[in-house]
This record gives C-alpha cells, sequence and structure tokens, in this order.
C-alpha cells in the first residue's frame, strides 16, 4: 500500500508542478454522469427542456441519454427537434436554463437565470481565456436548412441568449466577454466528426461565466422535426504562446478508456509529435510500455493483464497526464 501511495504522490506532484497555470474546463463535457431518471435525465450540470422554466418543461423530452453511439467513455449525449402538438420543438442542452414565458417560441431564450427578478440560477464559474472549442459531434438533419448549434459564451454577471434585451429579459450584451459558434453542415453527418472553432474576445477582461448552449435546431422558430444532434468529449484549448507552440495538448485533451481489454488512447487536440504510454500495477511495477501517435485514435491489447485497477501515464513534449484505469 505504502508504494501506491508514492507512486500516486509522485504522478499527482508532477502533474500539479508541470500545469501550474489555471486551465479550467467546462464540466462533465463527456456526458458520462446523468442525475434524473425516465424524460428528466439529464447529464450533471446540464439541463434540457424538462427542467425549463414557464412552459418548457410541458414539452416532450429533447434530450436523451444514448449508450449506443458515443465517442468516449460509454455515452454521449443526443438532442432532437421533436413535433409536439404539431409545433416543432427545437432539442437542446444548456448549462443554463431553458425559458419558454409562453407558448410563442419567439419568446423563448436560454439563460443563466429565470427573467429579469429571477432566484433560479444556473451558470458555470470559469475564468480561463481559451484559445478555442472544440468536441466531436454527429448529425441528422431533418430538413435542407436545418443546422445543430453549440455556442460558447463566457461572460460577466448574467447572460441570455439571444442577447438582446426582451420583454422577458434585459439586454445582456453588456456581460459578453468571448464566444464560440460551431454550426453543423447542413447534412447528415453519419459518423464522428471533430470540430474545432476560435473563441472571439469582444473584452479584456477575465470572464467569470461560461455559458454553453447546444440546439438540434439552429433557428428557434424551426418548423421542422427530425434533427438530431449527438455531442462528445467538448472542451477548451488553450494554446501555449509563451513557448511557441500553438495548440498545445493539454492533459483535458486526452482520454484515456478501456473496453474487452483493449485500451484507448485518443488525443482531441492533435498534432504531429509522439509520446509514451505507461501502465503499473498497484504495486508500482511497470506492466506495459506503449509509444503513443498524437495526431490519432490509439489502441493496443491489455489481454496479458489480469482484470482489475492499474494506474497509467501519457508522457510528451510540454505535456503529462496521469490517472487511474480500470481493465475489465
Amino acid at each position: 500500500m505504502r508504494k501506491i501511495t508514492i507512486l500516486t504522490s509522485i504522478l499527482s506532484i508532477s502533474l500539479v508542478s508541470m500545469f501550474a497555470q489555471p486551465t479550467p474546463q467546462p464540466p462533465n463535457a463527456g456526458f458520462e454522469t446523468w442525475t434524473g431518471t425516465g424524460s428528466i435525465m439529464e447529464p450533471t450540470f446540464y439541463n434540457s427542456n424538462k427542467t425549463g422554466t414557464g412552459f418548457a418543461s410541458s414539452g416532450p423530452q429533447t434530450c436523451f441519454r444514448d449508450a449506443s453511439v458515443f465517442h468516449g467513455g460509454i455515452y454521449s449525449a443526443r438532442i432532437e427537434t421533436v413535433n409536439y402538438i404539431g409545433t416543432a420543438v427545437n432539442g437542446a442542452l444548456t448549462s443554463g436554463l431553458v425559458n419558454a414565458p409562453t407558448f410563442s417560441k419567439a419568446d423563448g431564450y436560454i439563460g443563466t437565470i429565470q427573467g429579469p427578478g429571477g432566484t433560479n440560477v444556473n451558470r458555470i464559474a470559469f475564468d480561463g481565456r481559451p484559445d478555442s472549442l472544440v468536441g466531436w459531434f454527429r448529425y441528422t438533419s431533418g430538413g435542407s436548412a436545418e443546422i445543430g448549434k453549440v455556442y460558447a459564451i463566457l461572460h460577466l454577471g448574467q447572460y441570455y441568449d439571444p442577447s438582446a434585451a426582451s420583454s422577458y429579459h434585459p439586454d445582456s450584451s453588456v456581460n459578453k466577454i468571448g464566444e464560440a459558434l460551431f454550426l453543423t453542415p447542413a447534412s447528415n453527418v453519419s459518423n464522428w466528426t471533430r470540430f474545432s472553432v476560435p473563441f472571439s474576445y469582444v473584452s479584456s477582461a477575465t470572464p467569470q461565466y461560461l455559458l454553453l448552449n447546444c440546439t438540434s435546431s439552429n433557428d428557434q422558430l424551426t418548423t421542422v422535426a427530425g434533427s438530431k444532434l449527438w455531442l462528445d468529449d467538448i472542451a477548451v484549448v488553450y494554446h501555449m504562446s509563451s513557448v511557441g507552440i500553438k495548440d498545445a495538448i493539454q492533459p483535458d485533451d486526452i482520454k484515456v478508456y478501456s473496453f474487452d481489454k483493449i485500451m484507448y488512447v485518443d488525443f482531441m487536440n492533435r498534432n504531429d509529435n509522439q509520446s509514451v504510454l505507461s501502465v503499473f500495477d498497484l504495486t508500482g511495477n511497470l506492466v506495459s510500455k506503449q509509444p503513443l501517435s498524437n495526431n490519432k485514435l490509439n489502441s493496443f491489447s491489455l489481454s496479458e493483464l489480469t482484470s482489475g485497477m492499474y494506474l497509467y501515464e501519457v508522457k510528451g513534449t510540454n505535456f503529462h497526464k496521469s490517472g487511474k484505469l480500470v481493465i475489465n
């Protein structure tokens, strides 16, 4: 037990010393943990219309945990534009709140708070200034003009999307620090595809919060049902300009997981360098060491190992990640 504690401490100290600067990430953006049951099951830290305000919660389920289609881990989030009593209800997944103060779609909005004077607040504390928003998606378009949306806003105070003032909320554009917007193609994307879009900053201030809004139809007034957007492994990327490295790999850019004694190491922020994976048993002995290509999904068999808990370390130029891994 002492050797396990020493090894874990060494790996933790090494990781902290190499990445002393804070690089916050959206929480649970691989959508692996969910809360609630039935139609009100949602990813932890995120909401759909079923936990929205006003008339939003009376609509159909539009956000689903998908265990059959995923990029990393065992789940992805699927959002759908669904027909409900003759109306196309836009699928939504947000770190804020879906607000529907009336039956009119034009009055609806996604925000961090329930309108002016509301007490229900949902927002993610976030003080980073990342360079880009990245993630993986699949898309089924319900019509020729249908596209999905992933929209990240870094802001102060409260924020609303759309930001312009309405009868139900004030103008929040003054609170915006920066934004990143990804729109899917207006066609089907049947394979997992990586997206990467830059953040555009309008202020030099340090953000306080992150609002992440994802919809299966970009147009909130859509009249077309059937669009489906799958999302997984969303993250933000920080360039390490101080050492002259663009799109440098961060620990959260590396996804390490296993299934059926096959281990996978996936680099979301890819480059042409190489790194090394080391696997240790719980006594601290090295049981496997593999070279990795940082520009692809790496996979290899661990069939010679017994099932159980192991420690791993991924090490490359200017980055280092360590953690625990269960091999079944």
